[in-house]
């Protein structure tokens, strides 16, 4: 017991000289608030101290208590950062989601006293803090909590140990926060303590939270899981690509901050910026401009159509290596991205602010400049697809993100998924950014939201409409597909089988729901002025059905770059067309271009001449050939190509459309791990690459990562495979993290970029020793 003397009228010792001597002695017990009562004593006698519980006599000075000193804190990272799911980001530093409580334990000199000892905290994010601009919060310690604001409360006194639970509310501002204390005693003196930092994120656990997500399985899925798959090739041959998010790697979660620190937001205006971190839509916006560097500092520069020798977009299989780069440069873009890299960077930067987020693609998506829901597509008489001085283009696949949010800025009826777009296509308000815009607006053609939902809605709905030039004039409309855009609109749900979410983006095409909704926004989207009733009636009509044939083409088997193609069309004269029934006499020129990823296409690297007589109701097929030779040196790394193919009918003069994308397959990449896989243990993995191809594959260079498996990435020469060689890669890896991973490897050569592989890997739990 610390006992403090106070003595009035002399020492304490005092010699036995018959007189009589008074000593006050006041005792301050270790956990009685209570003082001592005066005791008097002769001077020959030993003094006794007083019970406890009694008074002190007025007539003395009030007996003073140690102040309170603050000797250690303890911010209990482990506990709070398991019980806020951020354990995955590590245990030294302490990471929690807003809306929920954490607890920390100060240790003092002496017990606290709640009577007599005042504490005050203090938390503090972003320049130039204020509570005016949510950016500081000062708050007591009190019993109990006072709804949804800062409050320290439920305290417990364990000897000189004091054990807090703070609350963060809701609508905080997410960031990093340094987190103070002030004790006082009364008016007067005070102490300040830094109490350390803490960084605080959007919590989908809280149903508070603007991004709360009720669902533990989804959870998982869009906040937790480091690993996916980004779908694109063909509509009708959709290609899985491995993807590391690694939104828990150490260094991600300050590289996530550092990002929004040099948006043009806030270096124009730093508080007002930090004082907006609690808007989960303004966040995004952000986000969305931030990844791209089209006007900022963002971290990917987009190309589609240069040399890629600086930095080939395919090569990408993680965002891990990209934010590194970045930061590592001070805030130099990264070459190169393209739609699915921004997308994949965007996903790993929103999860680890703690939204739920996945990538999705949307396959032959429009881009339609000036908003009129029409893509225009020019062909000559020879089957050229020619180039246009028009921006609207229809991409091959395009890739955006999907956010999961309240939107307390719209009326009721559009929380859930909204769309987050960073590839840099055009302008919205000023910056290259798009979204978000809610899913279900788009379905309803609620196009007079904002957040560039007009925009959206064009990418999955505008019509196509294909004309034939000659001599720089269009002389008929070969086709107008209102079905055409926005097909098998794909994300990851679970495993590596893409979800069809088509539905949620629009009613089924053709059908009175969706014919509905597309005249409506139409409407709203051109306004008086532009909605003549002809072109109305042409956006809403369903095409040509009156062409005297059909036709049609298709592989003759899996199409693979090395090797020949072998297109097919397949001629059916119809019969039941007002025509004379006899035969009729078609020319059809045929034409293959180099398909780039924006829809464009390079100069024809084939041409063929075909004369068909289809007698009434006949069927014919014509098999078709085009040599590796024609092709060889001439794709786009995407390895896709357009035959075309436009029909003359003799006998009308008329014309006829006729297309096949063709989309070439690499070889096949093979992996397997043969044992059970430990964290700390060598796991052996085997990787066996076969070269099916014509021709070899030079400079050969391997890639393998993996959150949880792999710090940061292993690389390996692997020289030149022959042509129907196979080459048999095994090493060993020392796992890092307990749990399911995903390793993601990755074959570049010379003739292809990306021969991409995988592997599932469940970690056990190392073994105590």
């Amino acid at each position: 017991m610390a006992i403090g003397r106070y003595v009035w009228g002399g020492e304490a010792s005092v010699k036995a000289q018959g007189q009589r001597a008074k000593i006050w002695t006041a005792i301050l017990p270790k956990s009685e608030p209570g003082a001592t009562k005066c005791q008097e004593v002769s001077g020959d006698a030993e003094p006794r101290e007083p019970q406890l519980g009694s008074d002190l006599s007025p007539r003395h000075p009030p007996v003073p208590v140690a102040a309170l000193e603050l000797r250690s804190v303890d911010l209990q990272n482990a506990r709070n950062n398991q019980e806020h799911h951020t354990q995955e980001m590590g245990l030294q530093r302490l990471i929690v989601g807003h809306g929920e409580s954490f607890t920390i334990q100060l240790h003092f000199n002496r017990p606290f006293h709640s009577g007599t000892d005042y504490i005050t905290l203090v938390a503090e994010t972003g320049p130039e803090p204020t509570v005016l601009l949510g950016t500081r919060a000062t708050f007591l310690l009190t019993q109990a909590r006072q709804g949804n604001v800062w409050s320290a409360s439920d305290f417990t006194i364990h000897a000189n140990s004091l054990f807090v639970s703070l609350f963060t509310p809701a609508n905080a501002v997410i960031g990093p926060y340094t987190l103070k204390m002030e004790i006082s005693q009364g008016p007067g003196h005070s102490t300040t303590h830094p109490l350390g930092t803490f960084i605080l994120l959007f919590n989908p656990w809280s149903a508070e939270d603007d991004v709360y997500l009720p669902s533990e399985i989804l959870l998982q899925e869009y906040i937790m899981m480091d690993y996916g798959f980004v779908y694109n090739g063909h509509e009708r041959v959709i290609t899985p690509w491995p993807w590391n998010y690694g939104q828990f790697e150490e260094d991600i979660i300050d590289i996530r901050f550092e990002i929004l620190n040099k948006s043009l937001y806030f270096l124009e205006n730093p508080s007002k910026d930090y004082s907006q971190w609690n808007n989960v839509v303004y966040v995004c916006r952000v986000v969305s401009a931030m990844i791209n560097s089209n006007d900022d500092s963002g971290v990917l520069q987009g190309s589609w159509r240069e040399d890629y020798s600086q930095g080939e977009p395919l090569e990408w299989t993680g965002s891990v290596a990209i934010l590194r780069q970045w930061a590592a440069r001070g805030g130099q873009p990264v070459r190169y991205g393209q739609c699915w890299v921004f997308a994949a960077v965007t996903c790993t930067v929103m999860r680890c602010l703690g939204v739920p987020t996945r990538v999705v693609s949307n396959f032959h998506s429009a881009h339609n400049v000036d908003a009129n829901l029409t893509i225009d597509t020019y062909y000559d008489q020879h089957a050229e697809m020619l180039p246009t001085q028009k921006r609207d283009k229809i991409w091959n696949f395009h890739v955006w993100n999907e956010c999961w949010m309240i939107r307390k800025d719209l009326l009721p009826g559009y929380n859930g998924w909204q769309v987050l777009d960073p590839t840099p296509q055009q302008t919205s308000s000023g910056s290259f950014h798009c979204g978000p815009a809610s899913v279900k607006a788009i379905r309803e053609g609620k196009v007079h939201l904002p957040c560039d939902t007009p925009f959206v809605y064009a990418e999955v709905n505008a019509g196509e409409v294909v004309w034939l030039l000659e001599d720089g004039q269009a002389q008929e409309i070969l086709a107008h597909n209102v079905s055409s855009i926005g097909k098998e609109i794909s994300t990851m749900v679970g495993s590596d089988q893409s979800q069809n979410v088509t539905r949620s983006y629009k009613y089924p095409e053709g059908s009175a729901e969706e014919r509905s909704v597309f005249m409506k926004a139409s409407r709203k989207m051109l306004g008086p002025w532009r909605a003549s009733a002809p072109f109305l009636e042409l956006l809403g009509s369903g095409g040509f059905e009156d062409q005297p044939a059909q036709l049609q083409l298709y592989p003759t088997r899996k199409p693979e770059w090395g090797q020949d193609l072998l297109p097919k069309l397949h001629a059916r004269s119809l019969a039941d067309r007002a025509q004379p029934q006899g035969p009729i006499r078609l020319l059809v020129h045929f034409c293959a271009q180099t398909l780039l990823l924006d829809g464009g296409t390079w100069e024809p690297l084939w041409r063929q001449i075909v004369h068909l007589t289809l007698d009434f109701g006949e069927e014919t097929q014509w098999l078709l050939l085009l040599p590796y030779n024609n092709y060889r040196n001439k794709l786009m790394d995407e390895k896709l190509i357009c035959v075309s193919g436009i029909a003359k009918v003799e006998e009308t003069g008329r014309s006829m459309l006729v297309l096949k994308d063709i989309s070439l397959g690499p070889p096949h990449l093979s992996t397997e791990v043969s044992e059970r896989a430990e964290v700390g243990k060598a796991l052996r993995f085997h990787i066996s690459l076969t070269n099916t191809l014509l021709v070899a594959l030079s400079h050969c260079t391997m890639v393998l990562q993996g959150s949880g498996l792999i710090n940061g990435q292993i690389t390996n020469d692997l020289g030149t495979l022959v042509a129907g060689h196979t080459i048999q890669i095994q090493l060993d890896l020392y796992p890092i993290k307990a749990g399911p991973h995903q390793l993601q490897v990755l074959i570049s050569s010379n003739e292809i970029k990306e021969i991409k592989g995988y592997r599932y890997i469940f970690v056990a739990a190392g073994r105590a020793s």
